[in-house]
């Protein structure tokens, strides 16, 4: 292994004594600077394993070059040594206090410097393989992560899938609508992370229609008050299958399942909601529910046009719906288009 070793003194000669003593040392290289700032900004943006710095420097001395490059991210603990001709104590004490690893006391002891030297390049070479296993456990959390969130992906989608099979709607249609969201969402200005995880729980928000009787589900007609009633459960009994989890998604998941019917003027169901008493998930839900049902054909109806729909849902801005997720999504068209040509009924998934 090669260890690269900066040295900053003023002093020529004492550049060339330590550039000489370091090359006793097996795969050493030196960087050496008789002007301590142009040391320190090589030093703030190169890699190397070891500082040898003079205290007596005009400009800049040694404790004010530590104190700079122990600020610099990444520096924090690389090993320095001190060269002073000062064996005061206080002066040792602003060194230690500065950052400084260890410190020797002019005139240098050959043996005394290599052995010290020596020290430090092991105390460096451990902390590159700490540094090293720290990244190599980091990635393996993160791949580790990545596996669980798309098991959890695969089995929220094969749930919304389950109340696809007993309702007309696609599976299209649910990536669509859920797409759809997170374009609001980053129009909004919700955390990243914020819009991922809707992305992941709006899938969810029809589970409840499983629960369903065939004849309401599924009638083409108009349902009567009676079974208007019971379609209208569907929020509540998505609420109670996906309630209580652990899970980020699927705890989003009903709380999306229970809210995403009501209206910003109150009139929705089932708790007749106003405004921001409505979740903000629910409330982006709406909008992107609504018009993917809208544009989209079914058995009981033909699909609007989408500047049709865009319409109807601007028209109903501060009634059935919030009038700042509205402006999202018209604001973030383009995309909608986008979304609604990459899944479509016959989209692959």
């Amino acid at each position: 292994m090669t260890h690269q070793i900066l040295i900053v003194d003023d002093t020529p000669i004492n550049l060339t004594l330590f550039a000489a003593l370091v090359k006793k040392m097996e795969g050493c290289q030196t960087r050496t600077f008789l002007d301590a700032r142009d040391g320190l900004a090589w030093a703030q943006h190169n890699d190397f394993d070891l500082a040898i710095v003079d205290y007596m420097m005009p400009d800049l001395d040694g404790i004010k070059f530590i104190e700079l490059l122990r600020q610099t991210p990444g520096k924090e603990s690389l090993p320095i040594l001190m060269i002073t001709a000062n064996d005061q104590k206080h002066v040792r004490y602003l060194a230690l206090n500065a950052g400084a690893t260890d410190f020797l006391t002019k005139p240098v002891d050959q043996t005394e410097f290599l052995a010290r030297a020596t020290n430090m390049l092991v105390l460096s070479d451990a902390r590159k393989k700490l540094a090293d296993r720290a990244a190599w456990l980091a990635e393996e959390v993160r791949k580790a992560t990545l596996e669980i969130v798309q098991r959890e992906r695969e089995t929220v989608y094969r749930l919304s899938k389950a109340a696809e099979y007993r309702d007309p709607e696609t599976g299209a249609h649910i990536l669509r609508m859920a797409h759809y969201s997170e374009l609001i969402a980053r129009e909004l200005g919700l955390p990243v992370a914020e819009q991922e995880l809707l992305l992941e729980a709006a899938p969810l928000h029809d589970i409840g229609k499983v629960g369903i009787a065939d004849d309401i589900l599924l009638k083409p007609g108009k349902l009567d008050p009676r079974e208007f009633a019971v379609m209208q459960s569907h929020t509540t009994i998505g609420f109670e299958i996906l309630k209580d989890s652990s899970s980020k998604v699927l705890d989003l998941g009903a709380q999306i399942a229970l809210h995403h019917h009501e209206k910003f003027d109150g009139t929705g169901y089932p708790m007749g909601l106003r405004g921001e008493d409505i979740p903000l998930s629910s409330r982006i839900v709406a909008v992107a529910d609504v018009f993917d049902a809208l544009t989209s054909e079914r058995p009981y109806k033909t699909a609007w046009a989408l500047d049709q729909a865009a319409l109807h849902i601007k028209a109903h801005a501060g009634s059935h719906f919030d009038p700042a997720c509205v402006s999202a999504f018209i604001a973030q068209w383009n995309g909608v288009l986008e979304v609604r040509q990459r899944w479509t009924e016959t989209t692959p998934r």
